[in-house]
């Protein structure tokens, strides 16, 4: 199941919601053009991520498989797609507390995000919050990647 957007009047509709689901988002997928536009970005030119002939053959997995970092990356894609808060001016990656790559994500794969809520604390200027983005493939059963992400939200 989708869920739409959740857009908040402001950061304290936001922080009240902790401990709950934020939601999850449609699915995204992870094509061969993404896997190699990440290993430009990152210089990380791997054959199990970019030579397709070569991972087809040596890789354990038959395959390419996305960088670790893209995976994470898409985090901020799956958040802004969940969650909208009114009156805020920006918001500021303020790192991560945890994250966990437990399984690669193949190329040709459907990935999601599911996200919750772990902590709030309001600030003077807005909030600091610790969100859990659980990332999913398509068909199956463990998350590929959990991250408790921290951000804060600034008026």
């Amino acid at each position: 199941m989708v869920d739409k957007v959740s857009r908040y009047d402001n950061i304290d509709a936001l922080l009240e919601r902790v401990g709950q689901p934020l939601g999850t988002t449609g699915w995204h997928l992870v094509d061969q053009a993404r896997i190699n536009a990440i290993a430009d970005t990152t210089g990380d030119h791997q054959w199990i991520h970019v030579d397709e002939k070569r991972a087809a053959a040596e890789s354990p997995f038959q395959t390419t498989i996305a960088h670790g970092m893209l995976t994470l990356s898409l985090c901020a894609t799956f958040l802004s797609e969940l969650v909208k808060v009114d009156g805020v001016r920006l918001v500021i990656n303020a790192g991560l507390n945890k994250v966990r790559l437990r399984a690669p994500v193949p190329v040709g794969s459907r990935v999601r995000g599911v996200a919750t809520l772990l902590e709030t604390r309001r600030m003077a200027a807005g909030g600091r919050v610790v969100v859990q983005m659980r990332v999913e493939v398509e068909g199956e059963i463990k998350p590929v990647c959990v991250a408790d992400w921290v951000l804060v939200f600034h008026e």
